[in-house]
């Protein structure tokens, strides 16, 4: 009976003991945060997510998945419900959820981001939780573009065959010739301006320092006419210089013109009508002896009348 005692006690004490383990284990391992629970609906396969998978905002583990099931109003779709730390800035109006996978082990986890701008919340579900709305993740999209792309690339592959077909082969090959033989004649072309640039430029370069020197020499000759210009230009505009001269000149002239114009040229003027009226006189003069010649041995006199003239006198 003793051994039996002290058996059953034996077992009591280690049941106590691995019970205060399994709590203490509890107590260390608790959740002390506390969450907001939002849901999720997706019409998207959601394979590699299960229950207490993780969920992240922007890479920062923020909570996890409660509960995965159907959406019972809504004929397939996906019903994810998910609780997030209550201090994560999580915003119906800004926050969208993607599913994420963690490498290439195929496990999923919920991945929360924000928009860049604001967007009309969607309406709570039967549960009265505010949802989140979900985009399709890079994999999906990348699976229902998976036919397409492999139409183009079979689209490619036909191309391809065409392209590569023997017609084409040989415009190719023949291609191939026609640039063998271009690239030999500009190798040829080549030689040919080499030659001639060696043959007419060393004659020309050969001459290039006589034509530098004579340069030179120009150019020195022309700095010298310059400097005479100007000492020649210094000279004309100093002082008592040339160009004042010649403006005391042209003064002189135009009050000499003054005087003429003032004096000189009335009295011309009267001496050509002095000359105008004896001129006259003159021509009268000159009528007169031709009509009457012996006046001037007998003087004017009085012309008496002629036979027929009124006044004649018959002797």
């Amino acid at each position: 009976m003793e051994n039996k005692s002290h058996a059953m006690a034996a077992g009591i004490f280690m049941l106590v003991l691995a019970s205060m383990l399994v709590g203490l284990a509890l107590w260390l391992t608790r959740d002390q945060r506390q969450y907001t629970y939002y849901e999720l609906s997706t019409s998207d396969a959601i394979s590699g997510l299960q229950p207490q998978a993780m969920v992240r905002y922007k890479g920062v583990a923020v909570g996890k998945v409660t509960h995965i099931g159907f959406d019972e109003k809504r004929s397939g779709q996906v019903l994810i419900r998910i609780a997030v730390d209550s201090q994560a800035p999580v915003n119906p109006s800004y926050t969208y959820a993607q599913l994420g996978y963690q490498g290439v082990t195929g496990i999923a986890h919920i991945q929360l981001d924000d928009e860049s701008g604001p967007s009309l919340p969607l309406p709570p579900g039967e549960s009265g939780l505010a949802r989140l709305p979900m985009k399709s993740s890079p994999l999906t999209v990348l699976a229902d573009q998976g036919m397409l792309i492999l139409s183009k690339a079979d689209e490619a592959v036909q191309r391809i065959n065409q392209l590569l077909g023997n017609d084409n082969q040989r415009r190719v090959s023949q291609l191939l010739d026609n640039l063998n033989a271009t690239t030999r004649e500009v190798q040829l072309l080549s030689q040919s301006l080499q030659r001639s640039l060696h043959q007419g430029v060393d004659p020309a370069l050969a001459q290039l320092p006589a034509l530098m020197q004579d340069s030179r020499n120009t150019l020195q000759a022309v700095q010298a006419a310059s400097q005479h210009i100007g000492t020649l230009a210094e000279q004309l505009q100093a002082p008592g210089g040339t160009l004042e001269q010649v403006q005391t000149s042209t003064q002189g002239l135009a009050a000499s013109v003054q005087r003429f114009e003032r004096h000189t040229l009335p009295g011309i003027q009267r001496a050509t009508s002095d000359l105008g009226l004896a001129s006259r006189q003159m021509g009268r003069t000159m009528a007169n002896i031709d009509a009457n010649p012996q006046s001037l041995i007998y003087g004017a006199g009085v012309v008496r009348p002629g036979p027929g003239e009124p006044g004649f006198v018959a002797p």
